[in-house]
């Protein structure tokens, strides 16, 4: 075995910036960092939402949020609202918080379950601070120690930008960045891979790789050979048109994802343009369709022409095999749903922080890498069927076809408990917390028979009573925030 000095990165973009910067930010001397990126290579460039966690990484790089927001053109995102999924003309939201006050064995929504029994009216959102104030356009951060007041928030960015902000970061700290492309790959005796050849004859050499190549996976797979598990089965959308608009006038604090007959848009609004596109299923829509699909359908004027990009939703059977690690698109693809896409390559980059082969690949760290991020593809991979599978749509073939199709029997088992009395139980390490299920099965049309007995502790009066005040404290910091666009013009010039 041979100790790990060298990390080469193999291309740029979210992906590999966001690994070097990491990796270079918490292992500092103990490696050195290359970089290779091509500006004759563009990138997909359409993960512009995010999710919490996504400030965990900033917290972690040291990165002061309002640089970030200016430099990056980052709006705030509480929620993603759902339009048209379980039937046309309804809408439900995902917020990033949850609904009132969960007892210590009983969450919240059945004490909300029970008063709809008795006749309450009330949706459950109206619980849901994140909610509220995706509603109002309001934002700014609630510095309260009460976890009822907690107003849980990602961003929107401009995802090119963004990978430029890291880049001047992570060189700042050492990081040297190649310009070019790689023409050729030479492995070790035992298939490692040794160096990599630059179209100008320039030759990199590494201990350890990092795969930021996109879908051509040009280690991990094109040289590897680590094969592809297809999950186009359960997700049939394999195909994405996505064009930039100029931006509201008042600025959305959360992404829109609307159904169409055959797939579904998204709107993210970002302080200097807005982005949009259709994710959908070839077999249904030609590109042509799908191109007029979605101009016919932006709320402002076009900026560019449409750009198209494939895809196959799955994972590498192997993500990590000898000594190349992939991250973002070259370790799979799942669709942007939920905004996953940049979270799943910053979790990818802080798991092989976690077992770093310091003094050498060894199978266990692989084995382990490798167990860990099927095990987080596959909960991604099952909350996202779950928008798709539970629908009522009976307008197009393709909304009947995926509520007819056999889902993971993971997912068929929290239907099947969410069903019966509201039970949900988060996965150890489910990127998704119960919160979430809850609020796409109840969106999507899951009503739950029963509740939790604990429910029934209180009296009709009593119930009704702390729901009534559980409104007004979730109501009460509405007219003290300001509106979105006001907290983005404050922070901004700050």
């Amino acid at each position: 075995m041979q100790s790990v000095r060298k990390v080469v990165v193999l291309g740029g973009g979210t992906s590999g910036w966001i690994a070097a910067a990491l990796l270079k930010k918490v292992l500092g001397p103990v490696v050195d960092i290359d970089l290779i990126e091509s500006d004759d290579i563009g990138t997909v460039g359409v993960g512009e939402a995010t999710i919490p966690p996504i400030r965990l990484l900033n917290n972690v790089l040291g990165v002061n949020e309002a640089e970030f927001l200016r430099e990056t053109k980052a709006t705030i995102k509480l929620a993603i609202k759902f339009e048209n999924w379980r039937v046309p003309g309804e809408g439900y939201y995902h917020t990033f918080g949850a609904p009132g006050k969960s007892l210590a064995f009983c969450h919240f929504h059945h004490l909300w379950r029970r008063a709809q029994q008795l006749g309450d009216t009330t949706s459950l959102w109206q619980y849901d601070l994140n909610y509220l104030c995706a509603e109002a356009g309001k934002f700014a951060s609630i510095n309260s120690k009460d976890p009822v007041l907690e107003l849980p928030y990602a961003y929107h960015f401009d995802a090119g930008l963004y990978a430029r902000f890291l880049r001047k970061f992570s060189e700042q700290m050492g990081v040297v960045r190649h310009e070019g492309k790689v023409s050729g790959v030479t492995q070790h005796g035992n298939g490692d891979i040794q160096h990599l050849v630059l179209e100008d004859g320039r030759v990199l050499a590494g201990d350890l790789f990092i795969d930021c190549s996109g879908f051509r996976g040009l280690l991990i797979q094109q040289k590897l050979n680590t094969g592809y598990e297809d999950w186009s089965h359960w997700l049939p959308c394999d195909r994405a048109v996505a064009v930039p608009s100029e931006r509201f006038e008042h600025t959305l604090p959360y992404t829109r994802a609307i159904a169409h007959s055959s797939g579904w848009q998204w709107r993210i609004p970002l302080q200097h343009r807005n982005g949009n596109g259709l994710v959908y299923s070839s077999s249904h829509y030609t590109e042509q369709q799908a191109a007029e699909l979605l101009l016919s359908n932006l709320d402002s004027k076009a900026l560019a022409e449409p750009k198209f990009i494939q895809f196959k939703t799955g994972r590498r059977r192997k993500q990590w095999h000898r000594n190349v690690v992939s991250v973002g698109l070259s370790s799979g693809f799942l669709e942007p749903l939920e905004s996953t896409s940049i979270h799943l390559i910053q979790s990818g980059v802080v798991r092989l922080l976690q077992l770093f082969p310091h003094q050498g690949v060894t199978e266990a760290l692989v084995n382990e890498y490798n167990r860990q991020s099927q095990i987080e593809f596959e909960q991604v991979r099952d909350f996202i069927i779950l928008h798709y599978h539970v629908n009522e749509r009976t307008d197009s073939p393709f909304w009947r076809d995926v509520r007819q199709m056999q889902v993971p029997d993971t997912l068929k088992r929290k239907i099947q408990l969410f069903a019966e009395n509201g039970s949900l139980f988060r996965e150890q390490n489910d990127l998704f917390l119960e919160s979430s299920w809850l609020q796409v099965m109840l969106g999507q049309g899951i009503v739950p028979k029963d509740y939790h007995p604990l429910a029934n502790s209180y009296s009709e009066a009593q119930l009704k009573q702390m729901l009534q005040t559980m409104l007004a404290i979730k109501r009460d910091p509405l007219d003290k925030l300001p509106s979105h666009d006001e907290f983005l013009r404050r922070i901004c010039a700050a």
